[in-house]
């Protein structure tokens, strides 16, 4: 029942380069101007998010570390339990400045939908496939230390009446789910801006 309240939880500890203003999502290149804004909302468990990272992920990183681009990443939980879960095990990784690298990695070993497969033995595994061996990280996905921020992420989500993973909005207007989720050369034209 909690996971339904409409109360953003002020409080709550947020994971490194996360804005409150930005939908609590998880920015990159926060400081740069006069780029376009990318938003993806995504579930760790949606497999139609797995099929899109492996599509995009490598033009968004670039669009990333070519400071193109800010990009706010949003991960939501609509899935259940494991959902958030990995999601409060990426936020962990957000704080090792290993987001990216968790985040691609994730998906790129992402497990049946609801099996029971998420657990922390698993993310952990996965945070260490990208070098990521702080006890303290270990802690974070033991303890679900994020998991209030998980809640306001899909909150935000919620306000920003997202109903569906992946969603991609560039600079407040969401692309053309049909036409430009899936294919490169048009995935890298939307987020030009």
């Amino acid at each position: 029942p909690t996971l339904l309240s409409k109360q953003t939880n002020t409080s709550a500890k947020t994971p490194a380069s996360v804005s409150a203003d930005r939908g609590y999502g998880i920015v990159f290149n926060a400081e740069v101007k006069n780029v376009p804004t990318i938003d993806v909302y995504e579930d760790f468990q949606c497999p139609v998010c797995a099929r899109f990272e492996a599509i995009n992920g490598i033009t968004l990183e670039k669009a990333i570390s070519e400071k193109k681009a800010k990009d706010v990443f949003h991960v939501l939980s609509f899935l259940g339990t494991e959902s958030i879960l990995a999601a409060n095990a990426a936020a962990c990784a957000s704080d090792e400045d290993k987001f990216l690298a968790f985040h691609k990695a994730f998906y790129a070993n992402q497990p049946a939908e609801n099996a029971g497969a998420i657990n922390a033995t698993f993310l952990k595994s996965i945070g260490a496939a990208v070098g990521i061996d702080s006890p303290k990280f270990a802690a974070c996905v033991d303890n679900g230390g994020y998991s209030d921020w998980v809640r306001n992420v899909a909150e935000a989500g919620a306000k920003a009446n997202v109903n569906s993973t992946p969603t991609v909005f560039v600079n407040g207007k969401e692309i053309d789910r049909n036409t430009e989720y899936f294919n490169v050369e048009a995935f890298t034209k939307a987020i030009a801006g």
